[in-house]
């Protein structure tokens, strides 16, 4: 008989092993538990040094804050915590993002455009997908493909080998671990959220066994291309993101970890010839970092400098929480940035705030000078 016992995944887990799982793929550690050791470790430094400077801020805005930081809609394919004692070893293979396999044909699933637009729609919030470029996406969509489920369908089964990852178009399904013999539910996904990928990246067993409640509607990825594609990607991209930030001046002073966890927080946008990137008295969201292009900055329409890659934008009103003082927009061809959003800005740039500051300031005088202070 069933045993049903509702476990509740604390907000934030799924993300902090997400990353801590890409972190091990791309450093390929000889010892799994001391890089865990390290790297958890340097987060809580962080976390203190952010705390230390918070100052006075009340336990209850601190509180929210984090739950803001730390809430995320997709839930991911439950790990399996290690026992007590004795240590099990963990074999992964080592994925090495500069080795580009060339001899891989890319896979097409046709699909019509109904089927196309349910499968954007499906996988437009999967963080997995946020280090792919527009090309890489559309290999992506085109590689999965979509299978119909029926109730008590088996997805994927504990301690198989992993095969496909998994993005839910629609439909109920029920997540199970095996404990003490006994096999517990620990979670529903409804109509969203994905699942299968730590099989993939690690080349390790299923953690948990998923079985489908409902009618439904899946999309599958293959693991080649999820490997080649979406693991690839975040390695190569933060590679190119840290090559970026070590030429910003404003981030020298941060440590090479705090740098790490800035590239990964970065997310690429890119802007046409004349497109509004950022609008003056809007309320403000993110920050920018120029990756390729110029950017030209105005005030009530006068242009006051053009910026290009290795600059940054946007700052001010995150550091002063006043809406945007000026508008920017792509100038002389496409412009591709790199965005950093409110949280993680909070987050992460603790240590580089004085000099925003400072720049600040200087802005304020330029503003002056032309005759724009407001």
């Amino acid at each position: 008989m069933e045993t049903t016992v509702q476990f509740s995944i604390p907000p934030g887990l799924t993300d902090l092993l997400e990353e801590f799982v890409v972190k091990c793929i791309q450093e390929n550690p000889n010892d799994l538990v001391d890089f865990a050791a390290d790297y958890f470790n340097m987060l809580r430094l962080g976390r203190k040094k952010k705390d230390s400077k918070a100052g006075k801020e009340s336990a209850a805005s601190k509180a929210e804050k984090k739950e803001s930081v730390e809430d995320h809609d997709e839930v991911q394919e439950p790990p399996k915590m290690p026992a007590r004692g004795r240590r099990r070893a963990v074999a992964a293979e080592a994925y090495n993002p500069n080795e580009n396999d060339t001899s891989a044909k890319p896979i097409v699933h046709p699909k019509t455009d109904e089927q196309l637009q349910r499968l954007k729609k499906s996988v437009e919030n999967i963080l997995l997908f946020k280090s792919c470029d527009r090309e890489q996406m559309k290999e992506l969509l085109d590689a999965m493909f979509e299978r119909k489920v029926s109730p008590e369908d088996e997805i994927i089964r504990q301690g198989a080998d992993g095969d496909n990852f998994y993005v839910i178009d629609n439909g109920v399904f029920d997540v199970f671990i095996q404990k003490d013999g006994k096999e517990i539910k620990v979670h529903t996904f409804k109509d969203a959220g994905s699942f299968g990928e730590l099989a993939l990246m690690y080349n390790c067993p299923r953690n948990a066994t998923i079985i489908a409640k409902s009618e439904g509607t899946i999309w599958a990825l293959d693991q080649a291309t999820f490997r080649r594609i979406v693991v690839g990607a975040a390695a190569r991209k933060r590679q190119m993101y840290e090559a970026l930030l070590e030429n910003v001046p404003m981030l020298a002073q941060l440590q090479a970890y705090e740098r790490m966890n800035l590239a990964d927080a970065l997310e690429t946008k890119i802007f046409e010839e004349g497109q509004c990137i950022i609008r003056q008295n809007d309320e403000a969201d993110c920050m920018y970092f120029i990756e390729q292009g110029t950017v030209r900055v105005t005030v009530s329409g006068q242009e006051i400098s053009q910026l290009k890659k290795g600059a940054y934008f946007g700052e001010v009103a995150l550091v002063t929480k006043n809406p945007r003082s000026a508008s920017v927009f792509a100038d002389g061809g496409e412009v591709k940035c790199a965005c950093l959003n409110v949280d993680a800005f909070e987050r992460l740039l603790g240590p580089c705030m004085d000099i925003m500051k400072r720049n600040i300031a200087h802005y304020e005088e330029q503003r002056k000078a032309l005759g724009l202070d407001s």
